[in-house]
């Protein structure tokens, strides 16, 4: 009886934040093992102190399948904590869900690292992490970590994992290396291609190519009226704009479409399936990191082991390689392999010096008038 009093105030303790997992479970284990048992009651509390499961959300197709294979169901066979997949094509939409959601609903996202950490720490979705939970940090990209935390004020919400390129992927049955590099964004305001280009139906990158074809810095346009001009002209083109990157995959992949911008990683998966799909980054092309970002009222501990877990080499590396974009590994520090180098935007220097990212503060700052006015001119006005 005194023992069960001593767990019954452990527990609590747990659950009010006074005693962390790690800690609960390790007295718990402890106190079995010097009893020489087993299961019950230790095995009650030790269940109360992990969640049947967290949830993850991210962008479907062939980035959620190495999720799946690689991180979550061996998550799951060594944690016993089950991970259950969501996915969106589009962050606003994403964003509109976890708005209306209840806390505790949505638990973990795989977001952009800049853009939408700046968003969802704003409107107060943002967690603090305790990185003591989270070792194998000290492997990422210096760069990509720091500008997170400059955001949150020297805290984390989230983890950057991986990066890429938005660059222009090209059928080259159809158009040339050459013809690209010398036409380069200003292929996708082509007539030439009439009904056979594509693109993103996302306000920013359809603006940040916009003042690419204008002859401007996108995190500092001058003249919106050309962006937008620039912008209808594009629409009058496009066969469609795509939504997701199983979409984007498929349009090219069925000679559907010719040219579009993409993203460099489903450009690479279509190489590796044989398809002769060119891929080109601009001069100004955009890259981008993404994070693990942890919402504020998940159940910390487990999501912190989760995202350990996941940045793991052998489980990031394993990763990269499915889903085709560079990890956020420190190549100065983690032996990574060939495969994972030969990646379109991996960086061996670990500085991502040579990649175009948003401005947040920028580009947030103009969101709702921008990604109205965008909106109306995709509908036609």
């Amino acid at each position: 009886m005194d023992n069960t009093k001593r767990y019954e105030r452990l527990l609590q303790r747990f659950q009010e934040g006074g005693v962390s997992r790690r800690t609960f479970l390790g007295l718990i284990g402890a106190s079995a093992a010097s009893y020489g048992v087993m299961g019950s009651p230790f095995t009650r509390y030790a269940r109360a102190a992990t969640p049947a499961s967290v949830r993850f959300d991210g962008w479907g197709g062939v980035v959620s399948d190495a999720f799946e294979k690689y991180a979550f169901k061996p998550f799951t066979k060594e944690t016993g904590v089950k991970v259950v997949s969501g996915t969106f094509g589009d962050a606003d939409q994403y964003l509109a869900r976890v708005k209306a959601s209840q806390p505790g609903e949505y638990n973990l996202a795989h977001l952009s690292g800049v853009f939408d950490y700046v968003r969802y720490k704003d409107l107060g979705f943002a967690s603090e992490l305790n990185e003591k939970n989270i070792p194998n940090l000290q492997n990422v990209i210096p760069a990509l970590v720091k500008v997170l935390r400059d955001i949150s004020g020297g805290t984390l919400s989230a983890v950057p994992y991986d990066y890429g390129t938005t660059g222009l992927a090209y059928n080259r049955k159809f158009i040339s290396d050459d013809e690209i590099k010398e036409k380069g964004p200003g292929i996708l305001i082509d007539k030439k291609y009439k009904g056979k280009i594509g693109g993103w139906g996302e306000w920013k990158t359809r603006i940040w190519y916009a003042a690419l074809q204008t002859d401007q810095n996108p995190n500092d346009i001058k003249d919106m009226n050309k962006v937008w001009d620039a912008i209808r002209t594009n629409r009058d083109l496009v066969l469609k704009y795509w939504s997701s990157g199983a979409e984007l995959m498929s349009l090219l992949a069925n000679d559907e479409i010719y040219v579009t911008e993409g993203w460099s990683g489903r450009i690479k998966a279509l190489q590796d399936a044989g398809h002769d799909i060119g891929y080109y980054d601009p001069k100004g092309g955009l890259g981008w990191q993404e994070c693990i970002f942890v919402m504020k009222g998940s159940p910390m501990e487990a999501c912190e082991e989760l995202v350990n877990f996941m940045l793991k080499p052998e489980v990031a590396i394993a990763v990269a390689e499915g889903q085709k974009y560079p990890p956020s590994l420190n190549p100065t520090k983690v032996d990574l392999p060939k495969e994972v180098q030969s990646l379109p935007a991996f960086d061996p220097t670990g500085t991502l010096a040579g990649l175009n990212f948003f401005d947040a503060s920028y580009w947030n700052g103009h969101q709702q008038d921008w990604s109205q006015k965008f909106d109306r001119i995709e509908k036609g006005y």
